[in-house]
């Protein structure tokens, strides 16, 4: 890998969960924690990432968003495999909710001939659906936030309140044991919840960079989780400990 393309996938990571450690960002990128180590030095000098003690952590505050596109540089391919096994969790006929993020946005793109009734707060969703003969796209109104291309807000709740569905596919900044799924911000947590209070199946869709780690706002405990689909550089430790914890782990493979 090139120094400015590791570097770039440095920056992304950091502004999607906040804060990461040296360690993971050697696992994400495949080099050395001593190469890590060399690229934060650079960033820090260059006043866009803030060091601390075993990693880094993004210049801004804990109820700043990272943005669709700082969260689009992130582990594409792995989000496509991701996408490509839960589409197998759809069945024709079903109701399905999907919430805003990259990852769910590719999901839409495996459903598009489909028969299914799909719920969504997601502009992207919606826009990759539009034209699928046989889904029918209920798209929630209420305050659209531009930087994630995501409805939030009361009216877009009350609307949740009264549908009913058999899964709601959602991602998030951060998934522990411990603390479940994680959300920097208070609006898009407060929708996923309502999503979870209308759905019998809830699955989480979360590549490696996100598991083990934790964002400000809980969304999901984790025993509201029923499945996490995850790629197989997943850290073995976080996904034994959400096993045990209840939540069945699908991880999904790699397209040869």
């Amino acid at each position: 890998m090139y120094t400015d393309e590791r570097r770039r996938i440095i920056l992304a990571t950091v502004a999607v969960n906040g804060s990461v450690s040296v360690t993971d960002l050697a696992r994400i990128t495949h080099c050395s924690e001593i190469t890590i180590r060399r690229d934060l030095r650079v960033l820090v000098d260059l006043n866009l990432v803030r060091r601390q003690r075993g990693g880094a952590s993004a210049l801004r505050g804990a109820m700043d968003e990272p943005t669709y596109l700082d969260k689009s540089r992130v582990s594409h391919s792995e989000k496509a495999q991701i996408a490509r096994e839960a589409a197998t969790l759809v069945k024709d006929g079903d109701a399905i909710m999907m919430c805003a993020g990259t990852t769910t946005e590719q999901l839409a793109v495996h459903l598009v001939r489909r028969r299914l009734v799909v719920v969504t707060n997601s502009t992207l969703v919606a826009e990759a659906l539009a034209n699928a003969r046989d889904v029918e796209v209920f798209m929630l109104g209420g305050l659209l936030r531009g930087s994630i291309h995501a409805v939030v807000g009361g009216e877009a709740e009350r609307a949740l309140a009264s549908l009913r569905f058999e899964t709601v596919f959602m991602s998030g900044n951060g998934l522990t044991a411990e603390h479940g799924l994680s959300t920097p911000n208070l609006h898009v947590a407060s929708i996923d919840r309502a999503a979870v209070r209308v759905a019998n199946r809830v699955v989480v869709l979360a590549d490696r960079t996100k598991i083990g780690q934790s964002s400000l706002v809980q969304t999901v405990p984790t025993d509201r989780i029923d499945l996490l689909v995850t790629d197989a550089g997943a850290p073995v430790d976080q996904v034994e400990s959400l096993r045990g914890a209840g939540v069945e782990v699908r991880l999904a493979a790699q397209r040869s």
